[in-house]
This record gives structure tokens, C-alpha cells and sequence, in this order.
């Protein structure tokens, strides 16, 4: 795996467990696209490092769980601007 590569997925992973952000927010933090987070977190990480990919995907995992509220939420105040 590219040396740049490898360091950009463990800053993600760790940036996720140090904040809880959510794909997207870190996809905007290290100006990649959420599919390459996306992939970061899922597929090279699970191979490179077993135990940090299992915490990272308790965050990944509660963010799947709440993604529906946090996108009515948007809605909502999306129409309350307007």
C-alpha cells in the first residue's frame, strides 16, 4: 500500500475515534470524497489494523443507526429557513 495512502487512512480512523465525526464530515476535513473514506475505513483499515477497524466500526455502525433522524432533522431546518 502507498506510504500516503497508509497515513491518510490512520489519520481518518483516529480522527473518527477522537471525534465522532461522520464520513462525510471527515471526507470534507481531508478533502477526499466519502467513497474513498468510505473505502479507507472499511476496506484497507480491516486489513492493516483488525482491532482499531473493530472501533472505528462501532462509530460507523451507530452512525448507520441514527442517519435517518439526523436527516429529518435537516429537512426540518431546511424548512424553517424558508
Amino acid at each position: 500500500m502507498n506510504t500516503k495512502i497508509h497515513k491518510r487512512m490512520m489519520d481518518e480512523a483516529y480522527y473518527m475515534l477522537k471525534t465522532g465525526y461522520t464520513v462525510r464530515e471527515i471526507a470534507n476535513r481531508f478533502y477526499v470524497s466519502k467513497s474513498t473514506v468510505h473505502k479507507d475505513l472499511h476496506e484497507r483499515l480491516k486489513k492493516v489494523d483488525h482491532a482499531l477497524y473493530l472501533e472505528v466500526e462501532k462509530i460507523l455502525n451507530f452512525h448507520n443507526c441514527i442517519r435517518h433522524i439526523r436527516g429529518g432533522e435537516s429537512t426540518k431546518k431546511k424548512f424553517q429557513k424558508q
